[in-house]
């Protein structure tokens, strides 16, 4: 059997040499960027052009496999391509000095491109980027002159001590050593340096992060800011809206709970007291609104359930709350759109958009300008200060959070951030319903089991469950009480189970539609369909 090669030690002096210039690049820039607007941040920067430029396929696997851990996997994903990236830049500095300085600022020049395209970005949101790559061609060159090159034939360099006199040569004298300035490189030298950059870049990259906490007081806003009393309350929940099944999620969804899947990889964080609602497109009267004219409007509150259109079959993606805000019926009719218009094109701060048909914001149903959430203004990362919440829509042409553009326009004109990408324009909410309880694989003793779950169609509402055990008939679930024809519906059956493995699945019917189609689809272009079905096994 073959011996592996070894690798030499200045190969792997120089990849860490990339790597720890890569570091002290985006801990530079990161510390740099808290004096700047988020947009200069590149690793957010990077994190949205990576998603802008990764296919819809894949974007779509990844919400269905890693959920609402989608962003944490990317960034993951990120640090191993860029790790990889920077050991590519070391072994080009070691082979030659001018290749490695070239990938180093093509580098930048990458980052600056996704840092100044990012919405809202600016000349000025440059200079972070420019710093760090500075400080990190500075941290290349110091670290690849340290490169022990003599260590790969182990020649050794050492004082005059260390060197032999010549036995050829009678009475001779030691060698005298090398001069300090001109002694190759040592081991310990270069390890000394790298370790310093490294932990200069970590201590670096982790005071930006804090810095940013620091300096910014929207929180504190947040905490303090005493919501207004609604102009029109929600009518309260009616008793048994919840189905009577332990494992079957509240009705209300606590805000911690509730899913998050947007674009932002870091969450914005706007001054209310800036923040600015621009209406404009094809109207008659264009206009600003501030938070406090918001605040001042007539507000209402309402309970509305929002769905994801990534939510698979029997999914989780899809949360209910009460919100409080001002309807987008009377923004609407003060801007007074013009004829021939029939899309409003919301637009977030980080420069999502999402194209909402004009009759859906104006039929009467409880579409609003939301500050609040479950009583609470709005939790920095499901929108604060404002966001969209539109009863009977998915989500991505819809429920726009951090909005601050509101453009009536016509879809053949504009089209919307997920619509460039391959999904449907208007995507009303198809009917779905879910088992809850007993979870996927449960074992669950002989006898009467409970079985419980939820089914939403909103601005239909839900009619009639049915639930099916393996091959036999259709049976009616009981239905908990209905809140609004905008918010899910609990059921709940009570199963004579006998031992053995089992196959349940659930259709609903809803009052326009009817019943729920059987036909499997994706998520994409424009929702998940299909009968939701689970195993269990019955033990005796």
């Amino acid at each position: 059997m073959k011996k592996l090669k070894r690798i030499p030690l200045s190969v792997l002096a120089a990849a860490l040499a990339g790597l720890v210039s890569a570091g002290v690049l985006l801990g530079v820039a990161q510390l740099a960027g808290v004096w700047f607007g988020p947009a200069a941040s590149p690793l957010v920067a990077l994190g949205a052009a990576f998603i802008d430029f990764t296919p819809a396929w894949l974007k779509n696997f990844a919400v269905e496999t890693f959920g609402t851990a989608d962003k944490a996997v990317l960034f993951i994903a990120m640090g191993v391509v860029t790790a990889v990236l920077a050991c590519l830049v070391g072994l080009l500095a070691r082979r030659r000095w001018t290749w490695g300085a070239a990938a180093v600022i093509l580098l930048g020049a990458v980052v600056g491109a996704a840092v100044i395209t990012r919405a809202g970005a600016g000349v000025q949101d440059l200079i972070p980027t420019a710093a760090g790559t500075l400080a990190g061609l500075v941290s290349l060159r110091l670290l690849e002159r340290r490169i022990p090159e003599a260590r790969e034939t182990g020649a050794a360099v050492g004082p005059a001590s260390d060197v032999p006199a010549d036995p050829d040569v009678p009475n001779s004298l030691p060698a005298q050593a090398a001069p300090a300035a001109s002694r190759p490189p040592t081991r310990r030298s270069f390890f000394a340096a790298a370790g310093l950059l490294a932990v200069t870049a970590a201590v670096l990259g982790a005071g930006g992060s804090a810095l940013a906490g620091l300096r910014n007081s929207v929180e504190d806003f947040r905490k303090a800011l005493r919501l207004p009393s609604p102009f029109r309350k929600a009518e309260p929940l009616p008793a048994g809206v919840h189905a009577p099944v332990e494992g079957v999620v509240p009705f209300v969804t606590p805000n911690a709970d509730f899913y998050r899947i947007d674009t932002a990889l870091a969450v914005p964080r706007i001054d209310p007291q800036t923040w600015q609602l621009r209406v404009h497109g094809m109207v008659e009267e264009e206009f600003t609104m501030s938070f406090q004219e918001l605040l001042d409007s007539e507000l209402l509150d309402s309970y509305v359930t929002l769905t994801c259109v990534s939510n698979p079959v029997g999914g989780d993606l899809a949360g209910n709350a009460k919100w409080l805000g001002y309807p987008l019926a009377k923004v609407l009719e003060r801007a007074r759109p013009l004829p021939g218009a029939d899309m409003v094109l919301s637009t977030s701060v980080d420069g999502f958009s999402a194209s909402t048909p004009l009759e859906v914001l104006r039929d009467g149903r409880d579409a609003l300008l939301a500050v609040s959430m479950n009583g609470e203004p709005l939790p920095l990362d499901h929108g604060f200060p404002v966001r969209m919440v539109v009863p009977g829509l998915y989500g991505f042409v819809s429920a726009t959070k951090w909005v601050v553009d509101l453009e009536v326009t016509r879809f053949e004109d504009k089209t919307a951030y997920w619509t460039d990408r391959g999904w449907s324009e208007r995507a009303p909410i198809k009917a779905a319903s879910r088992i809850e309880a007993p979870r996927p694989f449960a074992r669950v003793p002989a006898g009467k089991v409970a079985v419980g779950g939820t089914a939403w169609a909103q601005q239909r509402g839900i009619e009639r469950v049915e639930v099916q055990v393996d091959e036999g008939p259709w049976q009616e679930a009981e239905l908990a009480t209905e809140a609004t024809v905008d918010t899910w519906r609990q059921w709940s059956f009570s199963w004579q189970a006998e031992p053995g493995q089992h196959y349940l699945r659930v259709r609903s019917y809803d009052a326009v539609d009817g019943l729920q189609t059987d036909e499997r689809a994706d998520p994409i272009p424009n929702g998940a369909s299909g009968w939701h079905s689970i195993n269990v096994t019955v033990e005796p």
